[in-house]
């Protein structure tokens, strides 16, 4: 009895061993960001001084569901520029305080990317589903884990989700058929419109198409009504972009904005650069393990085909399939440098000036694992070792995108820092959670001036810092804002735009970060300890700042020219930790 029962738990862990390092890695994050709390590393390029400071602020003004408003940075900003209401993702941040959110947002990215890969996959397994269990749930836990954009990190996982409810659509199966049109509507609630919404519509149509061309009506059909539920579902979720995009009247910076215009040589090697490496907005680490295990593959696949002289199924074969899906998005990213094309465009479609139709690469990372599912299963079908060695192969897909130090890998960047805190005996320089936005300082900063709302501005570090605090801003970081705003601000900035050509072209040419600069270093904003400084005088022009109502300015430099600024010192605060000195100016 007892040696039947021992293999029953073989046999049961033999079946179901993916679970333990699903688990023990849940586990593991559930330790790491609750046990160290707002003293974890969290990536601060286009997160910390960006969506969780607006996110902040929308908390702050009670403005999530508000209409008609403004949120109190880069001088009033429309809450419609913001985030939408209608998102799983904000919906975290409307419930939860923001760390508590952001780490719950964390976690869900990791599921969904999980089970919405399982979900395709047992739609297109059928039954052969059980066969390959393991190699699924550990293909979609790698891609769910992988370190995407943050604030759209839901985007980006739920992407087969959407193929399972157009394919399950496309089939019309279940007598109760139209909930995978409900289903699809509410989709848009974990999918963004610009960085993916826009194209699976387009892809959506082009498939309608191929269908009616085939003469397959019945699913064309089908599918025309699911082009036009999700099309409408986006439009409700998202209504204050499309509100903005089709019906604003401002003109924003989007008109001034100047995109680079490479050569055909720097255009081919941007696109062997983002198939090889792809890009940090959309971090897959497929370049590790992924990229070469799918090109052996493919030469080998290929190899085969051409010796049985098999050539047709070259072009059949949904793995070459997948890969040309894959190149094709990174010739596409390559050519929107090309500035003849990227302005036609802009002339066939004018609401579309600025759009950056290059985001197709944002569906890369689950083309690769979807290929690397296709490896896998042959390996499975080939014998029982290459079963095993499948299965190797996916594990170590899966370590690779936990210990490789991306730029969102926060759960990496907290381990190896606390580490190496606790076996030097010394904190590094970079800033916690906790000391980067420095919510007791800047409570103890606030009481102490008496501040009461007046607009004010930072230097030497993020304005989202100042945001996140309750404090508003004239600086501040947006890729969609008023024209004539940028304009004004840049009156405040010109004698270090003057200065420093690279800062003038940055600012002239973008925009989206309308900060204080400096007049000799490149960047001056810092999100360590250390203050990086070769010059400790600010260029700013004081009465173009009173002028747009600055009265504060919250520095982490002392200025030796305060005075010929117009500025006066009111106080100097430190941290209780030492993390951040702060000096404060009156104007």
């Amino acid at each position: 009895m007892k040696k039947l029962t021992e293999q029953k738990w073989f046999i049961w862990i033999t079946k179901y061993w993916f679970f333990f390092p699903i688990i023990g890695f849940l586990l593991l994050m559930a330790a790491v960001f609750f046990g160290y709390g707002e003293r974890s590393y969290i990536g601060v390029h286009d997160n910390m001084d960006l969506f969780l400071a607006q996110f902040q602020m929308l908390k702050n003004t009670d403005s999530f569901w508000k209409h008609g408003v403004d949120v109190p940075f880069l001088g009033g900003v429309s809450r419609d520029n913001l985030p939408s209401e209608l998102s799983l993702y904000s919906l975290l941040f409307m419930i939860f305080p923001s760390y508590t959110a952001y780490v719950l947002g964390l976690f869900g990215k990791v599921l969904i990317g999980m089970f919405s890969f399982r979900l395709l996959a047992g739609e297109l397994l059928c039954e052969k589903f059980l066969k390959y269990r393991p190699a699924v749930y550990m293909t979609g836990f790698a891609y769910g884990i992988c370190w995407f954009f943050p604030a759209f990190g839901f985007a980006f996982a739920s992407i087969p989700l959407c193929v399972w409810l157009l394919i399950k659509i496309y089939r019309g199966q279940g007598k109760r058929w139209y909930l995978w049109y409900v289903a699809l509507s509410a989709y848009p609630l974990v999918s963004y419109f610009s960085y993916h919404g826009i194209f699976i519509l387009g892809y959506l149509a082009l498939a309608i198409l191929w269908l009616f061309c085939r003469k397959d009506k019945g699913a064309a059909w089908r599918l025309t009504a699911a082009l036009f539920v999700l099309a409408f579902g986006f439009v409700v979720c998202e209504y204050r972009l499309f509100g903005q995009m089709l019906f604003g009247e401002e003109v924003t910076i989007r008109s001034s904005i100047v995109n680079a215009s490479l050569s055909l040589p720097e255009i081919l090697g941007e696109i062997v650069q983002v198939f090889r490496e792809g890009i940090f907005h959309a971090d897959g680490v497929h370049g590790k393990i992924v990229l070469p295990v799918c090109l052996l593959c493919f030469v080998v696949n290929n190899a085969l085909y051409i010796r049985k002289k098999q050539g047709s199924a070259v072009l059949r074969d949904p793995f070459n399939l997948l890969l040309v899906f894959i190149l094709f998005n990174c010739v596409v990213y390559g050519l929107y440098d090309f500035e003849p094309l990227r302005s036609l465009v802009e002339k066939l479609i004018p609401p579309l000036e600025g759009w950056q139709f290059n985001r197709t690469i944002f569906f890369n990372p689950f083309l690769w694992y979807a290929a690397l599912f296709l490896v896998l299963r042959r390996l499975y079908d080939a014998g029982i070792w290459q079963m095993w060695l499948a299965n190797a192969v996916v594990c170590i897909a899966v370590l690779a995108v936990i210990l490789s130090p991306t730029r969102y890998n926060d759960l990496y960047s907290t381990c190896y820092n606390r580490a190496y805190e606790h076996f030097h005996g010394q904190e590094v320089d970079e800033l916690s959670y906790e000391q980067f936005y420095a919510v007791e300082l800047f409570e103890e900063i606030k009481a102490d001036i008496g501040y009461g709302g007046e607009w004010a501005a930072a230097y030497g570090f993020h304005p989202a810092v100042l945001e996140y605090n309750g404090i508003a801003t004239l600086d501040g970081y947006l890729g969609f804002y008023s024209q004539q705003y940028k304009e004004d601000f840049r009156k405040i900035i010109a004698p270090a735009l003057e200065r420093v050509e690279a800062t003038r072209i940055y600012y002239d040419d973008w925009g989206a970060r309308a900060y204080l600069y400096s007049g000799t270093d490149l960047s001056i904003v810092s999100a360590t300890k250390t203050v990086y400084a070769t010059d400790d005088r600010i260029y700013m022009d004081g009465e173009a700042f009173g002028a747009l109502g600055g009265k504060y300015l919250f520095s982490r430099i002392r200025f030796s020219n305060a005075q010929d600024a117009g500025l006066s010192l009111l106080g100097e605060y430190t941290a209780r930790d030492g993390s951040m000195t702060v000096y404060v100016y009156h104007i």
